[in-house]
């Protein structure tokens, strides 16, 4: 069973924003990273999910892969990790041909993208109150209670 679970808190890169800047983010509000790693080395986090939401609405890998500035093989090689780290595959595709290429997130692929945003709203809940406690201390910021 795979439990090994790994929080980075990160102050530049997450879509997901905590703290004082709930209502109004901005670029120094602290955010929270969900990254899942697992025992072989092999991790899902928001990159692959992001992936997973453009193959879904595209129905592509190569315009997934476009819309977040990756390549083709690039793209290719994340769908394939993430295909070989369930037991369920996640992305189906198709060789391009007559009809063209394609892809689908499959209903395990849609299940993973549910229950992985479901894990980042429970984080985001979870460490809120510590989130703002740190973005009060923090050096160098400007608090309200200080206007």
């Amino acid at each position: 069973m795979y439990r090994a679970t790994r929080l980075d808190i990160d102050v530049s890169k997450s879509p997901m924003k905590l703290g004082h800047g709930m209502n109004s983010p901005s670029k120094n509000d602290l955010k929270t990273v969900l990254r899942i790693d697992f025992p072989n080395k092999e991790r899902i986090g928001r990159g692959k999910m992001q992936l997973l939401d453009h193959i879904k609405t595209t129905g592509s890998i190569s315009a997934a892969g476009r819309a977040m500035d990756m390549s083709y093989r690039r793209a290719w090689l994340l769908v394939s990790a993430m295909n070989s780290m369930f037991s369920h595959p996640v992305v189906d595709s198709q060789r391009g041909g007559k009809q063209g290429g394609g892809a689908i997130v499959t209903e395990f692929g849609e299940e993973l993208l549910s229950r992985f945003r479901s894990m980042e709203q429970k984080l985001e809940r979870a460490v809120a109150s510590d989130l703002d406690w740190l973005n009060e201390n923090r050096s160098g910021t400007i608090r309200a209670d200080d206007q």
